[in-house]
């Protein structure tokens, strides 16, 4: 089946006669079993609310027919699955190399919480090569962390090259994929053990719900994941289960109109006389273009735009001009974003250059030519201060 379908056929209630079309919300803490031997059995399915029910069971089959893996599980965010998959391969004195470029939360977490215990972390240039991973690489190195792209510079990352070089030194390869939402880009076909994505972005696409997923690419590796998940007590509700699965349904629809609003937006930043440069991975220009163009089928809907320099005051009447286009952090949903990050902040292996102010955009779901008019009102509202 194509991707397309797979959203649609995967994770439906097809064991009954006359059963709905959408999987119900089984919300559960105490599951009884009729007889011992189907207790025996439930031991090894589904026994306990805190790890899932049939709703559960039914958004994990649809993420891992479109990732492409062995099993996926969930986590209450983006971020716990980031923290799960990292915490299930470390111990004191291991090793972690983590991008550059990552999402700050997962950034805190390798620098504040796996320094108390023992794991040392070493941030990569996210443009490196594959000799240079190579020589970062120790024996006590067990995960090498990759974004790709970026989540606010949009650097593309070379996965199999990265792979190669984490399984010859005895690592395991992450990538947090929640940018292509495992539609544009399938991680563990380009040699990923994990991939994961914060399902709260595009598979939900309602900006209502927090959930993480986590999938795997082989059995060993499926169970390093659940045993960390179970031992931390992770725990998704059914209702969110459920809105992100039904989000799931349209992914395919949502994201060709994300692509297309957030290219043409983009196209036309790149003319205003405000914009430095534009950071959209499917641009020429933007680090790892090449790389994306190999291993990618498309584009989502974000992208950043450095503005030329300006002062603080004329920056916020930008932000406070905007009327559709929310100010506001996530993205992923139907709706327009704007948002000022500074990655020259969180930068320590790689050098932000840009002087200019940092836009992060999310096109939604508007019509394109309602978004333009919006963003050129802030920059109008610029040239007034």
């Amino acid at each position: 089946m194509k991707d397309n379908t797979k959203l649609i056929a995967a994770g439906r209630p097809h064991a009954r006669y006359a059963h709905p079309v959408n999987p119900p919300v089984e919300r559960a803490s105490t599951i009884l079993f009729p007889t011992y031997d189907d207790f025996l059995e439930g031991s090894r399915t589904i026994n306990y609310g805190r790890l899932g029910t049939s709703t559960h069971r039914a958004l994990e089959d649809v993420v891992t027919v479109l990732e492409g893996g062995f099993e996926t599980r969930l986590a209450p965010s983006g971020l716990a699955a980031c923290n799960a998959s990292i915490l299930a391969f470390v111990g004191a004195g291991d090793h972690v190399l983590m991008t550059d470029a990552a999402y700050d939360p997962t950034r805190k977490f390798c620098e504040k919480f796996l320094k108390r215990f023992g794991v040392e972390t070493t941030f990569y240039d996210p443009m490196i090569d594959r000799d240079g991973l190579a020589t970062l690489m120790r024996p006590e190195t067990k995960v090498v962390f990759a974004e790709s792209p970026g989540s606010l510079t949009f650097e593309v990352q070379d996965i199999p090259a990265m792979a190669d070089t984490a399984h010859a030194g005895g690592a395991v390869l992450i990538a947090d994929n929640t940018w292509a939402a495992g539609y544009f880009a399938k991680p563990i076909a380009l040699g990923a053990d994990v991939s994961i994505q914060a399902a709260t972005k595009y598979l939900g696409g309602h900006a209502d719900c927090l959930v993480g997923t986590i999938t795997s690419a082989d059995e060993a590796t499926a169970k390093k994941i659940y045993m960390a998940l179970l031992q931390l007590g992770s725990n998704v509700s059914a209702d969110d289960a459920y809105l992100i699965l039904r989000g799931a349904r349209t992914l395919s629809t949502r994201l060709e109109r994300h692509q297309e609003n957030a290219l043409a937006l983009a196209k036309w930043l790149s003319k205003r006389s405000e914009v430095e440069r534009v950071i959209h991975p499917a641009i020429k220009g933007c680090p790892g273009y090449a790389i994306w163009k190999r291993d990618f089928t498309g584009a989502s809907g974000l992208f950043s735009a450095v503005l030329k320099p300006v002062p603080l005051p004329t920056l916020k009447a930008f932000f406070n001009a905007l009327k559709l286009v929310g100010i506001g952090f996530s993205w992923g949903g139907y709706e327009s974003l704007a948002v000022h990050v500074r990655p020259e902040r969180y930068r320590t292996a790689s050098a932000w250059a840009d002087e200019g102010p940092v836009i992060r955009f999310h096109a939604g779901l508007e019509d394109i030519d309602d978004i333009k008019a919006d963003i050129d009102n802030g920059f109008a509202a610029m040239a007034q201060t």
